[in-house]
């Protein structure tokens, strides 16, 4: 049998611990104290030069080879989300109001599996691979702060590979895609100024509601008559606040949303597109309005060799028939930081199954033996590039 399977197979009871351990303890971003210390506890028992404390609550271990050849990052974002958890787990989160229902505790898992195995197979390796552990994935995003702080130096990372475990995809299949992945995510935020007043009096008031009402309605024609329709684009208002009584007309509403797509120069025009609509409706209807236009995270993009190196990777662990291309997600990642610094991969791993419980739900599980799919391939990856 191949060794590194053998020897990742062996991990198994390690790893599953592992994830549980640090279920149990899921904290927000730029809060995972605990977390943080319980990974570098970890990574120094293995041996590597380890750091604490970038960006606040960043840990990177650094396996050294003694070989000199490049540098691959290995990423697993640490953050939990503010979601009660409601699985009845023996091992369920000991902490209120806190779950790990992104499968970041299992990301930690297999990264940590990933520095267990390749620091038994260094010999194999040409370069060094550096295990980087992110915070506030979920928000507000800690790869750019780690980017900042120097994690990409030091020595230079050549390349990047991430995983994410993924309900829409059935268990066991491997997702790998070349090009783009995950769209840009950005936020507006729109406070619509009116003139309260009676609700019998209509006419002496300029009604914030109805006018929001305007607002949220043409928002939506940006994609359906502005953009062209074979581009991916998402205007998404998420939350409408206005009126305090039945028979008070508002003087303020206020909305939040999102905007999604692929295109860099679509993205580029989102807050002009925005304020051109949320100005047009509001000088009409005799309103005022404040837009605040915040930048998240960009595209995820992959490499398309590297993309080819996880692809092989996935296919030796899984077989050909377990590897697919997925599709395009609306959904974003801040690996995406990473991602346009050097060339690198955020794969998947399917864990869907009937009657399971999706990401971001208070009952999400899924099973733990597919971890060991990701800590193979992570391995596998790394001993391609690097050996």
């Amino acid at each position: 049998m191949d060794p590194v399977h053998s020897f990742v197979r062996s991990l198994e009871t390690e790893v599953v611990a592992t994830r549980r351990d640090l279920h149990r303890i899921p904290e927000t971003g730029f809060s995972e104290h605990k977390t943080s210390a319980y990974v570098a506890e970890r990574l120094e028992r293995l041996g590597l030069a380890v750091q604490t404390g970038i960006a606040g609550t960043g840990v990177v271990g650094l396996l050294r080879s003694g070989r000199s050849g490049p540098t691959l990052m290995i990423r697993a974002d640490m953050d939990g989300l503010p979601i009660a958890e409601e699985t009845g787990l023996a091992f369920a989160s000991t902490h209120p109001g806190r779950m790990h229902a992104c499968g970041h505790d299992a990301h930690m898992a297999m990264a940590l599996g990933a520095a267990a195995a390749l620091s038994r197979f260094a010999d194999r390796i040409r370069g060094d691979v550096k295990f980087v552990f992110q915070p506030a994935e979920e928000g507000p995003g800690g790869a750019q702060p780690m980017i900042a702080a120097g994690v990409l130096e030091n020595p230079r990372v050549n390349f990047a590979l991430a995983c994410h475990l993924w309900s829409e995809r059935p268990e066991g299949v491997v997702g790998v895609r070349a090009g783009a992945l995950l769209a840009a995510m950005d936020r507006f935020d729109i406070k619509i100024l009116g003139r309260g007043g009676h609700a019998a009096q209509p006419h002496l008031c300029v009604d914030a509601l109805e006018v929001a009402t305007q607002v949220v309605g043409a928002l939506q024609r940006i994609v359906s008559r502005q953009i062209n329709p074979i581009e991916p684009a998402v205007v998404t208002v998420g939350t409408f606040h206005a009126g305090t009584a039945f028979n008070i007309i508002p003087s303020e509403a206020v909305l939040s949303g999102t905007t999604r797509t692929f295109d860099r120069s679509l993205r580029a025009s989102w807050e002009s597109r925005l304020e051109g609509v949320v100005r047009g409706v509001c000088e009409a209807m005799g309103a005022g309005y404040e837009l605040s236009f915040r930048r998240g995270y960009p595209p995820t993009v992959n490499d398309a060799a590297v993309a080819e190196v996880v692809r092989r990777s996935a296919t030796a662990v899984v077989g050909e028939d377990r590897v697919a291309e997925p599709e395009l997600t609306m959904g974003g990642e801040d690996m995406s930081f990473f991602l346009e610094a050097v060339p690198g991969c955020f794969y998947c791993i399917g864990i869907g199954r009937e009657g399971a419980a999706p990401l971001h739900n208070p009952r999400f599980d899924f099973r733990e033996d597919l971890m060991l799919l990701g800590v193979e391939i992570h391995c596998r990856t790394a001993l391609d590039l690097l050996g």
